[in-house]
């Protein structure tokens, strides 16, 4: 198994989807990164050499992925929290931030149930 950043690669996916196994890659970005490295896309995670890896290291370190990008998002809801911004309170409260409905669904984000408003009996 190849790693990358931190991060075992399977081998037996093909090269475009064992990239999306870190965090911050996604299928876009994972086939800007094999173009740029000029890396077959359809070659297998386990098939590649040495070379063809670090090549696509030199691409991955281009991006803030993995543990930098965990830590910056968390950075962000945290900041979020302090200034008490609408997303912020949502986040402390556990219930869904982006303007999801709460009355009949959100049930399996944080555990059991919130009572949003008093339903009338």
């Amino acid at each position: 198994m190849a790693r990358i950043k931190g991060v075992d690669i399977p081998n037996n996916k093909r090269s475009e989807i064992a990239l999306t196994y870190i965090y911050g890659i996604g299928r876009s970005l994972s086939n800007q990164i094999l173009k740029d490295a000029n890396v077959d896309i359809n070659k297998k995670a386990g098939d590649l050499d040495n070379d063809e890896l670090n090549r696509i290291r030199e691409q991955i370190d281009k991006y803030t992925i993995e543990g930098d990008l965990r830590r910056e998002v968390n950075m962000n809801i945290k900041t979020k929290m302090e200034i008490n911004s609408y997303q912020g309170t949502r986040h402390k409260k556990g219930l869904p931030v982006r303007g999801q409905r709460t009355n009949r669904n959100a049930r399996t984000r944080k555990g059991k149930g919130k009572t949003v408003a008093n339903k009338k009996k």
